[in-house]
């Protein structure tokens, strides 16, 4: 029996009772495959994760393997075919531990407790060849062991303290506060007990660090971050013993990160991405790379090959790789010959993730777009097939393409969304985050068919800036996002209301992060949408480059001129539509300050201040609690009725009761 119902993208509720795959493990011998599916608590209030069994061969329905009520993450299987998760299960004794390391048997029974840290278990990865198994946790640095640790934290609550002392840049990460621990490697022994095998690693091992296993369990190879001049930090790599602990340094470039680590089958060679540190002149380019195990020396892999690759997957005989990469609005897997021959092993409309080699030559994945939520397959030759797992939802509409050209030659696509209606339909441009970033997998925060729902045909372009289409568009807009990026933009929309399924009267714009940024550029030149929704969005460039949670990674580009020159708030005195601001005051990366500022100047000096009563028609929907998403399952709901709602007046003419949750 398959998780979940097929849902209703008009119904609100429905939507948010979809269940939500993420994650894949495969067995080492590739008899098992596992993934995670989460679904609304019965208070529809939070998601809870579960882990399910899958068919290999894609016959039989997928199984529930975990049913905890706090829910189970992070699968990853043994040597012996176990499967290792981290779970948060209270006791009697405790009803809020942390997150510890379970084991379930591949013979089944129930699940037993592997290891534990005061701070939680983050992750663990196993050997594919041995009974080894590493799990990254935090420890605060003055913590001479585990019991020293659970002294500190329980002298820090018990006194409710939560003051961090920072010698170091960063000290925030997207919506969490850094520090005091600090993240450390540990070997699990058979009796739980941890070594760590990364004493002292400071802030090395934070942020979004990865690390990978050799089959035999002798050592570990992992991202490394080092200090660099003006406060930054870069990514090296480093192999750490896991018997002794000793790490070396094994692949370092002072220009450039060197990431997504993946160790060849028989232990003897590296492969990994080098992202080159940009200029205020030259974007970043990531490329692959491989090395011996042994020698200081690497090579860079099909170095014409003019994509950026996502993620690194040895094949199983070590011929190989497969990585995935941005392409035209879609991700495919793309298999890299040792002597840097490229082709592509997915030829579909889909984007891959997760990818996992299995004995015989099979692939396992995860695919999605924006026809389809993320769903495992299984690939064999150019055979894709879908593994039972959970019920796609039944779209309100149709996914199609478009092209525009703009004023300086150049292809500019999209993605149409187009509803189920025989009428033109009112036109919502939706602008991508990042900037380096595409319209190609689906999202369940920012998902065009619940608009498609409401009626709106929706357009996903992809402008200057965007990843998937070479390294000269992306140039293209660098160090100028007012320039290329709004230009490509605006000959997308020409193109979408040049359809006369699209009503070109109708139309407004909305975007998130950098998308919002777009739209606050968009609102202060030009006046040809009836209303703009701006979330999470980047307003005063002067502003926001010292105040993000990095940022020497946008001081960079971001000069004193390029923000000068491209800063949406030097035009506030333009904007002359109604505009709804939306902001979580735990985003890190944009800080409410952005928000804030924003919505004070557009009442103070757009084209469309405060009356003197105090009201205008611009909105400021404000979360205390969210992040840079707003996650949580009926903030989500409420983002989007406040959204329809403030749409509706403006574009549809029409009056919408605003939910009674906001009071």
């Amino acid at each position: 029996m398959t998780p979940g119902p097929f849902g209703d993208f008009s119904d609100l509720d429905a939507y948010l009772a979809l269940p939500r795959v993420s994650g894949l493990a495969v067995s080492p011998d590739g008899s098992r495959v596992v993934t995670t599916v989460a679904e609304l608590d019965a208070k529809k209030t939070a998601y809870v994760s579960a882990l399910w069994e899958l068919d290999p061969a894609g016959v039989n329905p997928a199984r529930r393997l975990t049913r905890g009520a706090k829910g189970e993450s992070a699968p990853a299987f043994t040597a012996s075919n176990d499967l290792l998760f981290t779970a948060v299960r209270p006791t009697e004794d405790e009803d809020k531990p942390p997150a510890a390391l379970w084991r379930l048997a591949a013979a089944g029974g129930e699940a037993v407790r592997v290891a534990e840290l005061p701070g939680g278990i983050g992750a663990a990865l196993a050997a594919s060849e041995a009974a080894v198994v590493v799990a990254a946790g935090p420890l605060l640095p003055a913590a001479s062991s585990i019991d020293d640790d659970r002294r500190l934290r329980t002298l820090r609550k018990d006194n409710k303290v939560t003051a961090i002392l920072h010698s170091g840049y960063p000290v925030r990460h997207w919506d969490s506060d850094l520090g005091p621990d600090q993240t450390h490697l540990f070997v699990v022994g058979e009796d739980g007990a941890l070594t760590d095998v990364t004493v002292q690693p400071g802030a090395a091992l934070g942020g979004e660090a990865q690390f990978v296993v050799s089959a035999d369990g002798s050592f570990a190879v992992a991202t490394w971050r080092v200090p660099a001049p003006r406060a930054a930090l870069r990514s090296v790599l480093v192999r750490i013993d896991l018997r002794t602990g000793e790490r070396v340094v094994i692949a370092d470039d002072p220009d450039a990160d060197l990431e997504n680590p993946a160790i060849s089958p028989d232990g003897t060679a590296l492969a990994f991405t080098r992202e080159s540190l940009s200029t205020p002149l030259q974007a970043p380019r990531i490329t692959l790379c491989h090395m011996a195990l042994g020698s200081s020396a690497w090579v860079q892999l099909a170095p014409d090959w003019d994509r950026w690759p996502a993620s690194v997957t040895w094949k199983r005989d070590g011929s190989a790789l497969l990585v995935t990469a941005d392409d035209h609005g879609r991700c495919p897997i793309v298999e890299i010959g040792l002597d840097g021959s490229v082709s592509r092993l997915t030829d579909d409309d889909f984007s891959y993730t997760n990818v996992i080699c299995a004995p015989g030559g099979v692939v396992y994945a995860l695919r999605s777009s924006y026809a389809a939520p993320p769903h495992p397959v299984r690939i064999d030759g150019t055979r894709v097939t879908v593994l039972p797992c959970v019920a796609l939802p039944e779209l309100p509409g149709e996914l199609t393409e478009l092209t525009a050209t703009a004023a300086d030659g150049t292809a500019v696509r999209s993605w149409l969304v187009l509803p189920d209606s025989s009428n033109s339909a009112p036109l919502l441009l939706w602008i991508h985050g990042g900037p380096l970033n595409s319209w190609n997998v689906w999202s369940w925060r920012w998902n065009p068919w619940l608009m498609a729902a409401h009626g709106y045909a929706v357009l996903l372009p992809d402008p200057a800036l965007s990843t998937g289409y070479g390294q000269d568009f992306i140039q293209r807009g660098w160090g100028a996002w007012g320039g290329a990026p709004y230009e490509d933009l605006m000959a997308a929309v020409d193109a979408a209301c040049a359809d006369p399924r699209i009503d070109a009267a109708r139309t407004a714009a909305m975007g998130g992060s950098f998308g919002g940024y777009m739209a606050n550029w968009v609102a202060g030149h030009t006046d040809r949408f009836r209303a703009i929704v701006t979330h999470a969005s980047l307003w005063a460039l002067d502003q926001f480059g010292p105040t993000t949670d990095g940022a020497y990674y946008w001081a960079r580009e971001m000069t004193p001129a390029m923000a000068q020159a491209n800063s949406p708030h030097r035009f506030v005195d333009r904007i002359n539509t109604p505009m709804l601001v939306i902001h979580g005051d735990k985003d890190y990366r944009v800080p409410i300050g952005e928000a804030l500022r924003l919505w004070y100047e557009l009442l103070t000096a757009s084209r469309l201040p405060a009356a003197a009563d105090g009201t205008s028609p611009h909105r400021f929907l404000y979360f205390p609690s969210e992040n840079h998403w707003v996650l949580s399952p009926q903030h989500a709901k409420l983002w989007y009725q406040v959204v329809t709602a403030f749409l509706a007046e403006h574009v549809l003419g029409q009056s919408r009761t605003l939910p009674e949750t906001l009071g």
